[in-house]
């Protein structure tokens, strides 16, 4: 009997578990708590829930109400902070998440002001952010907004201040900076410009065979690019001052380099 009565105890424990569900949700911390909606069990005993971890550790509240609040500042999490709560229940029940939302940040930011040197140096500040989302820093180049950079902001609504080293393109540069929260919309701020002292970037040759080369003053430069096949299917990005073009198959193609588009045929 002393041998079994331990294997007893390991069985009924694999048992127990065998029958626990668990329910998930995923989201960023906004300084506003959950409210779960907690069932009671079918034959009157208790309630649904029986264990809450949140980034795997354990709720030490009560629980067995038939609603509850799960209290982020027991954690001592900072806003913008990942959270990553389980509940752990009978599987005769369902729980529910009543407010999913709150950990879902959003697009409040306000931007005060928005300004560009020469060089590039993009300042801007904001008030009235209210989720923790990142910054798009966005350039208009080849007759759309780009994507240059993100920054993340602080979720607080006192102003605050932010800055982004934009890499410049010859000529006028146009910039900006964007959030996107869960609506899937974009909020921009107003556009900035300056002027930078980038020389023109040109591409040789017009016929290619293997490589493109970017040349300024003759010599060697670095731009950012994108070639576009005839049916406008993306098939290279990069940053460089060539790109390698030996398997492409020859056809016309479309090239945006610098702050220019062009058309070009690769042949061999």
């Amino acid at each position: 009997m002393k041998i079994l009565f331990p294997i007893f105890l390991i069985l009924t424990t694999s048992v127990v578990r065998s029958q626990a569900k668990y329910l998930s949700l995923e989201g960023y911390y906004q300084g506003k708590n959950i409210i779960v909606s907690n069932p009671p069990l079918a034959d009157g005993y208790g309630f649904c829930v029986y264990k809450v971890t949140v980034n795997g550790d354990i709720l030490p509240a009560t629980i067995q109400t038939s609603n509850f609040e799960i209290d982020f500042s027991i954690f001592r999490l900072k806003k913008g902070e990942k959270v990553f709560v389980v509940l752990e229940h009978s599987e005769s029940c369902v729980p529910r998440f009543m407010n999913p939302q709150v950990l879902l940040p959003k697009s409040t930011f306000q931007c005060v002001s928005i300004k560009s040197d020469k060089n590039g140096m993009l300042t801007w500040t904001t008030k009235e952010e209210d989720g923790v989302l990142d910054f798009l820093i966005e350039q208009f180049r080849w007759g759309r907004w780009v994507e240059i950079g993100q920054v993340k902001g602080t979720g607080i609504t006192d102003p605050q201040n932010y800055s982004f080293q934009v890499t410049p393109h010859s000529g006028k540069n146009t910039v900006r900076v964007a959030q996107i929260d869960n609506s899937g919309e974009k909020r921009a701020s107003k556009q900035t410009s300056f002027t930078s002292s980038v020389t023109k970037v040109k591409k040789t040759p017009s016929k290619v065979v293997d490589f493109i080369y970017f040349r300024a003053n003759g010599k060697s430069v670095k731009t950012k690019y994108e070639i576009y096949d005839a049916y406008g299917n993306l098939l290279k990005t990069g940053f460089s001052d060539n790109v390698d073009c030996k398997n492409l198959v020859n056809g016309v193609y479309f090239i945006n380099y610098d702050n220019s588009s062009e058309k070009f045929i690769k042949s061999e």
